[in-house]
């Protein structure tokens, strides 16, 4: 799957959103990417999934560990470990911060990947691959279905995106005109407060 086959089967799946939306950065965009209506079929995952898969391998070579920040990522970090052959763990806020919980642990030194849905700003990712360092992870890279940034986000390890788009985002005190006057609305899993 090529990065045009990858959004056009967005779109098929209603994941690519066109509105106002308040990004989970507090930022706002005229386009949201949800990916759970993209990975709630389990085909189309696999099939992303393991096109990234194979980039992941070609760039970074064989990891020992993947692990994803929840929400957004547990389902495709899940799935990068099935096509890697690998274990997946995820991280859960606890008091606004990465933690982990229900048993997961990580070895140190472990070559690890981290695993995103979506990237825009970088910001949870660092967050997360930072937690897992404090684990003893050896965090070789990130990976995501989609860049939303085209190559700006700083992650602080090398990012591995099936597509890296250019979604305008702007400051919540320099939204366009023409976004003004439609109601903003926050899809993702953090809402509106």
């Amino acid at each position: 799957m090529n990065k045009d086959e990858l959004l056009d089967e967005m779109r098929a799946a209603e994941a690519l959103l066109e509105g106002h939306f308040v990004l989970s950065s507090g930022n706002h965009s005229s386009a949201y990417v949800q990916c759970a209506r993209f990975l709630m079929d389990a085909d189309r995952a696999g099939r992303a999934c393991a096109a990234l898969a194979e980039m992941v391998r070609a760039r970074v070579g064989e990891v020992d560990l993947v692990f994803a920040p929840a929400m957004g990522g547990v389902v495709i970090g899940y799935e990068m470990g099935r096509q890697l052959g690998k274990p997946s763990i995820f991280f859960e806020r606890v008091d606004g911060e990465f933690t982990l919980r229900r048993g997961f642990d990580i070895a140190a030194g472990a070559r690890s990947l981290m695993v995103e849905d979506v990237v825009t700003t970088g910001l949870s990712s660092r967050e997360c691959i930072a937690a897992a360092q404090k684990h003893g992870a050896d965090v070789v890279a990130g990976c995501c279905l989609i860049d939303r940034s085209d190559g700006r986000a700083d992650i602080g390890v090398p990012l591995v995106a099936l597509a890296a788009v250019d979604l305008p985002i702007f400051p919540a005190d320099q939204v366009p005109e023409n976004l003004k006057d439609v109601p903003a609305v926050k899809p993702g899993s953090r809402g509106l407060k």
